[in-house]
């Protein structure tokens, strides 16, 4: 296998495929969050409503991208899994949440990690 990308910080053959595959999601995302900066730039500082329009439709086509790539990530990595699961579609103050993950107070809609008894709920996990 050649090296797929130019941005490796690692010699292709030492990281795996898997590490590869995770390095193209992540540099596709940047590459799809920049695009949505740049179209949102640009929606803005245009005056012809026509062209607003097209820039915004092509802006949110980036967001979509975004998502699913992003998605990708969180089924392909479980750290990943674990900290969306934690701070997406939450509510309240998202430097606490952190703090919060026994149960509900991880604004993870009630399905913290935790045993909500200030455990990490390892205990959950045992036998008997």
């Amino acid at each position: 296998m050649g090296q797929s990308s130019t941005t490796l910080h690692e010699d292709a053959a030492a990281i795996g495929d898997d590490t590869i595959d995770r390095h193209r999601a992540i540099v596709s995302l940047m590459e799809e969050l920049e695009a949505v900066d740049w179209y949102d730039q640009r929606v803005r500082a245009t005056t012809n409503d026509e062209l607003r329009a097209i820039l915004a439709h092509n802006r949110d086509e980036e967001k979509e991208h975004a998502c699913m790539v992003l998605e990708w990530l969180r089924r392909n990595d479980p750290k990943w899994h674990e900290e969306l699961s934690t701070y997406l579609f939450s509510s309240g103050d998202i430097t606490h949440l952190e703090e919060g993950e026994n149960g509900a107070a991880a604004g993870n809609g009630g399905n913290g990690n935790g045993a909500g008894d200030g455990s990490l709920g390892i205990g959950s996990l045992r036998k008997g």
